[in-house]
């Protein structure tokens, strides 16, 4: 895409979207022009049929899949190349609302005891012991861990929101041995290999989550996503009030963390049916 490609990331950028917004965007946008071998400002809405359906029936790709690829197109044609009406025919798909794989507190001991490497122990422990989004994991810096004050500052979360989480006294110790046996170069606290004063992507993250899964011998189809669910989860079923919870989530509305009152099994278990309660003093109480 060459000089488009620039101007896109250049738009991203000045609309202030996250770095891993950005990455999805325009390795999406590069397979559309990819899979025609023309650039997208050579073609218009009967392309982009033609390459969703292709998505769609041939790769078979998820509705969450499919939702990136148009949400991409749509800022490629509507903010970057000024022509909104390609894309105005293009519906949003339905993503379905699943409930997420949430493991047990021994499945999450069986993954970290499975983690050899002490770079990504420190990165997978953080990501579900603050719960964190993993593109907030990677843009941790060192000053960001507040030992001090046993707290994590976490800079421009979704939605460009600063906010506190607690700093676990089990993870401010593994992130010690990290730091000594690392030694991190400046400025992040999680650096990426290959490119000087960038941070680890998320990709590489997710690779090494994969290896470990595997060493693990958990099958359940869990992603980087699914800690920070498990931490939601496990704090709701250890009795902390759901609005704490939000607060460290950093959710604006509450209606978004009480979703993860559907997926408590402890709490669903802990809940008495009200036939259990018929005929009985308290149901006459309560029921009437």
């Amino acid at each position: 895409m060459g000089q488009l490609q620039r101007q896109m990331l250049a738009d991203l950028k000045l609309k202030r979207f996250a770095e891993t917004t950005q990455y999805d965007y325009l390795l999406r946008a590069r397979h559309f022009a990819k899979h025609f071998m023309r650039s997208p400002a050579e073609m218009g809405a009967e392309e982009v049929r033609e390459f969703l359906l292709f998505k769609i029936e041939e790769e078979e790709v998820s509705p969450a899949t499919h939702h990136m690829y148009v949400a991409a197109l749509k800022f490629l044609y509507g903010t970057t190349l000024k022509r909104p009406e390609v894309m105005a025919d293009i519906p949003w798909p339905k993503v379905p609302k699943r409930l997420p794989v949430i493991l047990s507190g021994h499945e999450f001991q069986r993954l970290f005891t499975a983690i050899r490497s002490i770079r990504f122990l420190a990165i997978l422990m953080t990501t579900y012991a603050a719960g964190l989004r993993v593109a907030e994991t990677c843009a941790l810096e060192p000053h960001d861990i507040q030992s001090d004050r046993m707290l994590i500052h976490v800079r421009s979360g979704k939605g460009k929101k600063d906010r506190y989480v607690m700093l676990s006294p089990r993870l401010l110790a593994v992130l010690r041995t990290y730091y000594r046996v690392m030694r991190p170069p400046q400025p992040k606290l999680f650096p990426s290999r290959t490119i000087p004063g960038r941070a680890i992507t998320p990709d590489g993250v997710r690779y090494a989550l994969r290896k470990v899964l595997l060493a693990a011998g958990i099958k359940q189809r869990v992603t980087l996503h699914s800690l920070r669910h498990g931490f939601a989860t496990h704090l709701l079923e250890s009795g902390t009030d759901i609005r704490v919870i939000q607060c460290l989530l950093g959710h604006s509305s509450i209606k978004t963390t009480a979703r993860y009152t559907r997926v408590s099994r402890r709490h669903i278990q802990q809940t008495q049916s009200p036939l259990d309660l018929l005929g009985t003093e308290r149901g006459t109480q309560l029921l009437g």
